[in-house]
């Protein structure tokens, strides 16, 4: 493990970061004293967990009652009594949820829609995610109470949120994180939102690997070097390519870094990855299959007795599963329980190791894919591949996958302590390390905008139905995307895209407020140029309004070559910054013989 150095911060304050997954969800922490070495901690004690030590994970499981109230959550939604009582008054229960705030854009025509249980009546997924991440709260706010006495009421003020997403989650997605952190009662105001750092799985899980798998080689011997990227040519000869795959329950994301020695530091070199093939949906396989194979039997096609069995293979079969030349069981039942045509005797069912190993078959095939993806855009060759997550646990998955880099001569690992972990302790090590000094813009950004018509380039020719007379430009063309941040382009943290536009109006009183549309491409052009190429590819990210009633007053009039009209030209410049985990767009003017700024973070128009 990397020595870290103490804490030089002025005051006492509380780091708590929330991994909420699909299947399991934990929380790790940090007390941050002045002059003292931060050290990451687990929550590890959670109401009615098995096991005199608890666990460092819950599932993400609760029961609402039929007026929309919380019954039971985590492990206690699996006690014995409470699964009664939901039964006998027909309480709703929730897994899988996390799916329902999955990104539009991620690839999901396998998921069924038998796979996400229905949302209560008059719930969003947004208020589901509130009323989990209060209990998770709850939970650790109790957990530190009794392991560390007279801590909490010194910090309960100074507390910093860290919250991990899945890597293709984007705007809309953070921004209903940022909703569900107000409602869950996390911050007290919009003002507090400055206290809670949004971070994808994949670099939470790289921060991870550098204490528990990369530290152990290399960082013991060298130091940590966090210095701002420079945006001159970098000699690469001394970096190691490393890509970091977190397998969790419901998407698997891939991170590509570069690694240098002498003195260490971490620069992201293509763009992440995410695809929706994580182990639930090996499970959600399994229960097809199960259908398919039992649906002549006369008892065992029941779906109750399906869905037993297809919990019983998620919980036991799946993570035993390693040879698929050798049967797997599904022990679901008494020795009474037998019907040899369909392979039920002694109360199990015997399913060919084939058809297992088929199960996972799609997932592996995603992450190879995505590696691949990741390695032909990478500016470093990758010389090592990290898993982790939930999903690592599974022997036959990480086999399959050794199988496939060890002749690529890369070298391939998954910790052996706690990986499930990883992505909670990570993002605590991203607050206090703040290992990555540089990220890769994941997607083409840029805004709407026409421009003057040139009878000499076909791309106008062929457009010049559409053109139109603007009283500043003459002839114009509509329909053009300006691109300000390209896909691929690594930033660092302080750098900024910046583009300078204007805006005509045809009177003064319409000059004194104005708006843009960011807009996100997703597809395959290189630099996309026109928004009706390929128009599904597009999208609006936000949307920035500019309160322009102070520059208004000293705008003058312009005369029209057209047609000698009056009107008012504003200039201003959009800038976009992606160095950090967010991106942020900003509107800026001259006001006054000074830059104005309007800001706004990625939000969802």
């Amino acid at each position: 493990m990397f020595p870290r150095e103490p804490y030089k911060g002025p005051t006492r304050k509380l780091v708590l970061a929330f991994d909420v997954g699909t299947t399991f969800s934990g929380v790790s922490y940090c007390m941050l004293d002045p002059g003292e070495v931060p050290v990451i901690r687990g929550v590890a004690r959670y109401p009615a967990q098995e096991g005199i030590g608890g666990d460092s994970k819950i599932p993400s499981i609760l029961y609402y009652d039929l007026q929309g109230n919380v019954r039971a959550v985590g492990a206690e939604a699996l006690q014995a009594h409470v699964i009664e009582q939901a039964e006998d008054e027909g309480w709703v229960k929730l897994a899988w949820w996390k799916l329902h705030l999955r990104a539009k854009h991620l690839p999901s025509s396998h998921i069924r829609d038998d796979d996400i249980e229905p949302l209560p009546r008059g719930k969003s997924a947004v208020e589901v995610l509130a009323d989990f991440m209060r209990y998770l709260f709850q939970c650790a706010r109790t957990y530190i109470q009794e392991s560390h006495l007279n801590f909490w009421k010194s910090v309960e003020n100074s507390i910093e949120f860290v919250l991990t997403h899945p890597n293709g989650w984007e705007g809309q997605q953070q921004q209903q994180i940022r909703r569900a952190v107000e409602l869950a009662g996390l911050i007290s105001s919009k003002e507090e939102q400055s206290h809670v750092h949004l971070l994808t799985e994949g670099e939470a899980s790289l921060h991870f690997c550098v204490t528990h798998v990369i530290a152990s080689n290399i960082l013991s011997t060298t130091p940590i070097d966090v210095s701002d990227y420079s945006d001159e040519e970098d000699d690469q000869s001394d970096s190691q390519g490393v890509i970091v795959v977190d397998a969790g329950g419901g998407t698997i994301d891939l991170s590509a870094y570069s690694m240098k020695l002498s003195p260490t530091s971490f620069e992201e070199i293509a763009p992440a990855e995410c695809c929706l093939q994580g182990s639930v949906f090996v499970t959600s396989r399994a229960r097809t299959l199960l259908r398919k194979k039992l649906s002549g039997s006369e008892h065992y096609s029941d779906p109750k007795i399906i869905a037993q069995m297809a919990d019983i293979f998620d919980k036991s079969t799946k993570l035993r599963f390693r040879k698929p030349d050798e049967p797997s069981y599904i022990r679901f039942g008494t020795i009474r329980d037998k019907d040899p045509k369909y392979d039920i005797r002694s109360g199990q069912l015997k399913l060919a190791g084939q058809d297992v190993a088929d199960l996972f078959e799609p997932s592996i095939e995603a992450i190879i894919e995505a590696f691949e993806q990741q390695r032909r855009a990478a500016s470093t060759p990758i010389s090592m591949v990290c898993l982790v997550g939930g999903f690592a646990a599974s022997d036959w998955l990480f086999t399959r996958l050794q199988e496939y880099f060890l002749p690529l001569g890369i070298s391939f690992c998954r910790p052996d302590a706690h990986a499930n972990k990883a992505v909670a302790d990570g993002a605590v090590s991203f607050y206090i390390d703040h290992l990555v000094s540089s990220r890769v813009a994941r997607a083409t950004y840029g805004i709407e905008c026409y421009i003057p018509y040139n009878s000499l380039d076909p791309a106008h020719l062929a457009r010049q139905s559409k053109s139109f007379i603007d009283v500043a430009s003459g002839l114009c063309i509509p329909d053009h995307f300006q691109s300000i941040l390209l896909k691929g382009t690594q930033v660092s943290e302080l750098r900024e895209f910046r583009k300078s536009f204007f805006t005509i109006r045809t009177s003064l009183a319409a000059c004194k407020s104005a708006s843009t549309d960011i807009m996100c491409y997703k597809g395959a052009l290189q630099e996309p140029q026109w928004l009706d190429v390929e128009r599904s590819s597009f999208s609006t990210l936000c949307t920035i309004y500019a309160d322009l009633s102070e520059v208004s007053r000293t705008l003058r009039p312009k005369k029209s070559v057209i047609d000698q009209s009056t009107y008012y030209q504003i200039d201003f410049d959009v800038i976009i910054l992606f160095g950090h985990t967010e991106l942020k767009a900003q509107i800026s003017w001259k006001e006054k013989v000074r830059d104005s700024f309007l800001s706004i973070y990625f939000l969802a128009n």
